[in-house]
């Protein structure tokens, strides 16, 4: 299980793992892996608080950031933060804002204290993701930047290997793979239909050899329905120099989130997620709700495109976040098809010892099958 990328990136196995808990990056580094911390949701300020609080319990253990600058985007081209986004929120329909307003207040959510207000873009563009690397890059620990939507433009994986880190980034189809490789990047992480959070049409055991073919020698980290040791084994004989992991920390003892919405996805079976643009404007796997179901009926607003969707909605991630025991039939909660396999709250240990436990207990069951 120990493949260049562990040597490359100074970790014992190649799991990698995609979360929004601090938490979770350190204790997934600290057991062997490499945890990814989500950039998208924090100002630079706020990541910067982050990073410290990792830099100060990590130790000497690496880590990464995953950011969004999506290949395209409405606002394109306007680099200045604060002027992108007053021109973003001219261009988001009041029929949206209200329509997403009687959603929550239907449910019964309570509107967020004016002093715990966000702002309503933090991510999704070139503009506001640029602030959040420049952060991440003055950490010595972060040893690799993750864009999860598209290509990273030419002036950010200069930037980035400038700095002596890696790239990497998220791609749903052989064809998105090679514009990775011909951008230069280090790390191509191909991502399956089943997995949570933004993803493509086509399915992991489909998807995951056409894009190591597509792309070799550029290591493959395979993404989408991993869940289990056996799973990290089926990857690795398709020829992937590692995995991607997100679903599977979302209900740890570590993660920070309420417990109601652990619970959502305990409770959940793998039939229970959808693929919609009603969050951030492009398709992504979560737990279908009456959120959901709202905005794909014929008689209500369209969803709009990147980064407008999320603008209008980040009103209801914050305030379903903040208000967990009273929103979860409106929630945001991102999640793939393994979620049918996530039935108890584990430590993060437990859950990387059953990874690498059950990886070589898969080859073993290969090995016996093999002829003497």
């Amino acid at each position: 299980m120990h493949t260049e990328l562990c040597e490359r990136l100074g970790i014992e196995v190649p799991i990698f793992a995609f979360t929004h808990c601090r938490d979770v990056v350190v204790a997934v580094s600290k057991a062997g892996g490499l945890g990814v911390l989500g950039a998208v949701g924090f100002t630079p300020e706020q990541l910067a608080t982050e990073l410290d609080w990792i830099d100060k319990h990590i130790g000497d253990k690496p880590y990464g950031v995953d950011t969004v600058i999506p290949g395209k985007y409405e606002g394109m081209g306007e680099m200045d933060p604060e002027k992108l986004e007053a021109q973003l929120r001219a261009a988001v329909p009041q029929q949206h804002r209200e329509f997403a307003a009687k959603l929550l207040a239907d449910a019964g959510v309570p509107e967020m204290p004016e002093d715990e207000k966000h702002h309503e873009l933090l991510g999704w563009t070139l503009a506001t993701a640029m602030p959040q690397i420049e952060v991440a890059l003055s950490r010595p620990n972060v040893k690799l930047i993750a864009n999860a939507l598209g290509t990273p433009p030419p002036e950010v994986v200069e930037m980035i290997h400038a700095s002596g880190r890696m790239v990497a980034a998220l791609c749903g189809s052989a064809y998105q793979a090679l514009k990775h490789k011909e951008a230069g990047l280090d790390i191509i992480i191909a991502q399956g239909h089943e997995g949570g959070g933004h993803t493509g049409e086509v399915g992991s055991i489909v998807l995951w050899p056409e894009v190591i073919d597509a792309v070799s020698p550029t290591p493959v980290l395979a993404a989408g329905g991993i869940g289990s040791g056996r799973q990290v084994a089926a990857a690795m004989a398709l020829g992937a120099s590692g995995v991607w992991t997100g679903s599977l920390w979302l209900p740890v003892k570590e993660a920070q989130a309420a417990m109601e919405q652990k619970e959502s996805y305990l409770k959940a079976g793998s039939r229970d997620t959808v693929r919609s643009r009603s969050v951030t404007g492009k398709p992504a796997r979560m737990l279908r709700n009456k959120w959901t179901e709202a905005w794909e009926r014929e008689d209500t607003p369209d969803p709009l495109a990147m980064p407008l969707q999320g603008m209008v909605t980040m009103d209801m991630v914050t305030r379903t976040h903040k208000y967990a025991d009273k929103a979860q039939e409106v929630a945001f909660n991102p999640v793939g098809q393994i979620v049918g396999s996530l039935k108890q709250v584990l430590p993060v240990k437990d859950v990387m010892s059953e990874l690498i436990d059950g990886y070589y207990d898969a080859i073993e069951r290969l090995q016996s099958t093999m002829p003497d």
